[in-house]
Order: structure tokens, then sequence, then C-alpha cells
């Protein structure tokens, strides 16, 4: 059997909890500031050794998309526990306000992000279909629940959301783009909700 037809193995539990301690330490060391962090001190704090980084990221690039695409599979991975967990309106409510979370530490994580060799068009690119598919299936169950309008398009609120999460103008502006997320839950509701 070639290497190619071997089925992959799934990872062991230890090296599963390696990988995401190795993301939790550099999401933190990225969000206070420190983009230029030497990968053996990310794997010092992480109490693994430098091997171990290497071998689930083989470079700084590699170890700073995949704390990206942590966060974004966070977002969209919340989409159907939250519509398990509340009636729809309060599941996109909930979601929205997800996502001001993550647009916070994008911004946070920007500077490296900026600094990954092969650029972030393809790694946005692919952001935006996780993240439209995830709010497409919370409005289409508020729109069937008769909380949201039928003429609400997802694309848009995503498209509001973004644009009232990136005016990040000084402290505070998280609190005030969540309040923004009931403004804009308010002005998509039925005339009957």
């Amino acid at each position: 059997m070639t290497d190619a037809k071997k089925p992959r193995r799934r990872p062991r539990s230890d090296g599963q909890r390696n990988r995401e301690n190795l993301l939790k330490v550099a999401k933190v060391a990225f969000t206070a500031g420190e983009i230029d962090i030497p990968l053996d001190e990310i794997a010092r704090r992480a109490e693994v050794g430098i091997g171990t980084l290497y071998r689930h990221f083989p470079n700084r690039d590699a170890l700073i998309e995949a704390v990206y695409r942590a966060e974004l599979d966070r977002l969209a991975d919340a989409a159907p526990v939250l519509a398990a967990q509340h009636p729809p309106v309060e599941a996109l409510r909930a979601w929205m306000r997800l996502f001001v979370d993550y647009i916070a530490a994008k911004q946070v994580i920007a500077p490296a992000l900026n600094g990954l060799v092969g650029g972030t068009s393809a790694l946005y690119a692919q952001s935006g279909t996780v993240l439209q598919n995830a709010i497409e299936k919370l409005v289409a169950a508020a729109v069937a629940s008769g909380d949201i309008s039928t003429d609400i398009e997802p694309l848009d609120l995503l498209r509001a959301l973004a644009g009232v999460s990136n005016y990040s103008a000084g402290p505070g502006w998280e609190t005030s783009a969540k309040r923004l997320v009931d403004i804009l839950i308010a002005g998509s509701r039925t005339s009957t909700a």
C-alpha cells in the first residue's frame, strides 16, 4: 500500500493535547503583542520540547495560521451548538456576539498574520466561506421560526457585523459592538415578533 492510500491515523490524545496547548500558548503570546516570540519560548511555555512544536507546526507561519484557523473553527463550531441550545433568534444573537470576539482576536494577531510569507488572501477567503455557511443556517432557522424577516440576507448581517466589529476606535469597542448586535437583531425582526 502506498503512503497516499494508507488510512490516516488519528492523532494520539497526548499529541492532540500538546497541539492544543501550543495553540493556546501562541495565541496568548500573540495577543499580548509578542509577535516575534521565538518558537522555542512557545515550546517552553507549553512545557513541550521544540521537536514537539516542529512536529505539529513546521515553521512560524504554520503556527500563526493554525492559531487563526483555531479561532475560526471555534466560531464555526459554535453555530450548531448554539442552535441546539437556544431559540433560533437567540442562537443568532449569541453567535453574532461570538463573532465580535473573533474579530477582536483577529485584530490582535493581525500583525503576525500580515507577516505570513504567502500572504493572507487564501486564509481570509476560506474564512469568509466558513462564516457565511454558519450565519446562513442560523438566519434560515430564525426566518423559519418567524422571528426574523424573510427579506434579511445572511450576508448583509455578516457585512454589517464585520463593519461594526472592525471599527475598533478605542477601549470598550467590543462592548459597543455587542450592543450593536442587539440593534441589528431588533432591525431584523418581523413586525409580529
